[in-house]
């Protein structure tokens, strides 16, 4: 029997999976029951009005967050309380060797903005793009971010924090591992101390769930306030996400819309009256 043709069929077919689990991984789905049906609603066109949530989301209660002291984080790595500043978090880093990732990666992606924003965005992990200009958020999903932020929210990128709970990109875009996030947690956890934002946007399944120290699936959390040491948290879906499921997009813009209303930044009309 003739296999002309089978490997790019079968190159097609395991891409494909492989977007389907990451969409399943992405809501907080490990398997679906034999013979379910998904139904997903039609995505909406830009034309269409989004619907927007009457009254700011509670803080939850449902999901107790389980912090390590800052004390015992900080003195992971001695010294690391003397940081004050970004830029000497970012000396304090160095060229980092401290787990397993970092003779993988091209460039450390430590994180980029307003250092005393009051909105900070905290994603999973530098991809391609990112480990190769050594800034988050710069490729696909972080074009998508940037329209989040700006196009959305009508407040230049420049004037938010963004960064990754892992500095360093995980081979093939797999979940960061415990160890790696050990490593990497208390440089995450420095940063949301020294910029203290009034708000953090959680991205995706993984940034969340290693944030709040949870095992929740995103859909679960998300729409809904939570807290980081003593911070307001909404955690939403990662813009990867979204560029694969864009029909979700209105359930990010209402996430988005409950943090506007604590900064106090006016949520603009959409689709007409």
């Amino acid at each position: 029997m003739s296999n002309s043709g089978s490997v790019p069929d079968r190159n097609l077919l395991i891409a494909t999976l492989r977007d389907y689990v990451e969409q399943l991984r992405e809501e907080g789905l490990e398997g679906l029951p034999a013979g379910a049906r998904v139904e997903r609603a039609a995505p909406r066109t830009e034309t269409e009005s989004v619907p927007r949530v009457a009254a700011p989301a509670p803080i939850s209660s449902a999901v107790p967050p389980q912090f390590p002291p800052a004390a015992e984080m900080l003195s992971k790595y001695p010294g690391l309380e003397t940081t004050s500043t970004l830029e000497q978090l970012r000396t304090f880093i160095g060229d980092c060797q401290r787990c397993k990732l970092a003779p993988l990666r091209k460039n450390l992606v430590f994180g980029v903005g307003d250092p005393n924003a009051e909105l900070m965005f905290i994603g999973e992990g530098p991809g391609a793009d990112e480990d190769q200009k050594g800034e988050p958020f710069v490729g696909r999903a972080g074009q998508l971010l940037t329209d989040i932020i700006e196009r959305g929210m009508g407040i230049a990128r420049s004037e938010v924090y963004i960064c990754n709970v892992i500095k360093c990109r995980p081979p093939e875009n797999r979940n960061p591992e415990p160890d790696e996030v050990a490593a990497c947690e208390p440089f995450m956890l420095r940063q949301i101390e020294i910029v203290k934002p009034k708000v953090i946007v959680g991205l995706g399944t993984f940034a969340v769930q290693a944030v709040l120290k949870v095992k929740t699936p995103i859909s679960k959390l998300r729409g809904r306030w939570h807290e980081v040491r003593g911070i307001r948290m909404m955690p939403t879906f990662h813009p990867a996400y979204l560029l694969r499921n864009p029909g979700d997009k209105r359930l990010v813009w209402a996430d988005v819309q409950e943090v506007m209303k604590v900064l106090g930044i006016q949520i603009p009309r959409r689709g007409g009256a």
